[in-house]
């Protein structure tokens, strides 16, 4: 059964409860606990209990971040089924995410993570979202420059580590900062999370020694040149 006519609709599968054991046990606690430190160092300097908008958000990561945060948060989604994993009271709308329903620069802050990799009319969801957002947008996407060069080679052993991963895009951030720029965004700033491939995390199964290994990977700069996902904060300076 068709859920949704829109056009991009990634964020249901990422919305789902089986794209949410990805994240089970201590691996992917500390995963997650990591995308949250720096998604918050992006919200730094952010105007507290502004608007927030929260794209393809049904997986339930990051909106509890807004919400910490005092952001007044809506959460977009493809179909209804993607409001599922959200908590109680979360304010979820149905929306196309390439034409969303609301004004021009209509939210402080808008986010989407998740979605960018995944979206075949990428170049267009960005510029939706610095539409309709007043001061920053955040996204995160997979970086070329990064042991991601090596995706297509060991994509086999990843779908048999995972079972549940997606073939994904991968953006150099040239790429990724033109578009931006392209809408008055060009105030950027990069807060790479992992230099060894998540994957490897979900092998380890172990915190510590993840957490061990990214650290070694931060003091040596690694992480700051070759680090993926990307969380990127862009802002509006026009």
């Amino acid at each position: 059964m068709k859920l949704s006519s829109f056009p991009e609709t990634a964020d249901i599968e990422s919305a789902s409860e089986d794209y949410a054991t990805r994240f089970a046990g201590q691996a992917g606690a500390w995963m997650l606990d990591v995308q949250t430190r720096e998604l918050r160092a992006a919200l730094l300097g952010s105007t507290p209990g502004g608007s927030a908008l929260d794209v393809g958000g049904g997986h339930g990561q990051t909106e509890p971040v807004l919400r910490a945060e005092g952001f007044q948060t809506l959460v977009t989604g493809s179909a209804e089924v993607c409001s599922q994993r959200l908590e109680d009271g979360v304010s979820f709308e149905v929306a196309n995410h390439l034409e969303l329903p609301h004004e021009d620069r209509s939210h402080s802050v808008v986010i989407s993570f998740r979605l960018v990799t995944h979206c075949e009319r990428w170049q267009e969801l960005i510029a939706e979202l610095c539409r309709v957002a007043d001061q920053r947008v955040i996204v995160d996407y997979p970086a070329k420059l990064s042991v991601n060069m090596l995706a297509d080679l060991f994509f086999g052993m990843k779908k048999g580590v995972e079972k549940n991963t997606r073939t994904y895009r991968t953006f150099s951030h040239k790429d990724i900062a033109d578009e931006f720029h392209k809408h008055g965004f060009t105030e950027l700033k990069r807060h790479p999370q992992f230099f060894f491939p998540m994957v490897l995390h979900r092998m380890i199964r172990n915190r510590g020694i993840s957490a061990f290994l990214e650290g070694a990977a931060r003091i040596l700069f690694l992480t700051r040149f070759l680090g993926s996902p990307v969380v990127l904060e862009a802002r509006r300076s026009t």
